[in-house]
């Protein structure tokens, strides 16, 4: 893993002009270095990430543009725009756009361990199976939750 760089990634544009597909969802990766990882998203109405958790990543995310409804900590909350969703490392939580309007976002993990690794395995697939994108982020330390 790379140290990280002095520099400005530009509005628009993402590390080596890098735009990932991850479950309907568009992430372009602003910053990586062993000890973070920044990337924006955008989520259409109707996308989401089930309920999972990061065993060794505290997760945060500033929320730009839109509404998040989340599960977190096994409770229903919402998220709007200037909002900032703390997600510790160990602890369960879902993020959903269950409105009309994209949402728009910037992620932050610390550190940044496997998570990059992870976005690059599933924007590869040639389809995002819902059980092969489980498996394959089982093996880069993301842990999805049964469903129900």
């Amino acid at each position: 893993m790379q140290k990280l760089t002095a520099g400005i990634t530009k509005a628009g544009s993402g590390i080596d002009g890098i735009a990932w597909n991850i479950l309907g969802q568009t992430y372009v990766p602003k910053s990586v270095s062993e000890s973070s990882f920044s990337w924006h998203a955008t989520f259409p109405p109707g996308t989401f990430v089930p309920p999972h958790i990061h065993p060794t990543q505290d997760e945060f995310i500033y929320l730009c543009e839109g509404r998040f409804d989340l599960l977190l900590d096994g409770k229903d909350v919402i998220a709007t725009p200037g909002d900032l969703i703390r997600l510790p490392m160990g602890q369960a939580h879902g993020i959903f756009n269950k409105s009309d309007q994209p949402v728009k976002c910037f992620f932050w993990v610390s550190p940044t361990r496997k998570l990059y690794d992870l976005f690059w395995a599933i924007h590869s697939m040639k389809e995002q199976k819902p059980e092969e994108v489980v498996a394959i982020s089982a093996k880069h330390e993301v842990n999805f939750l049964p469903p129900g």
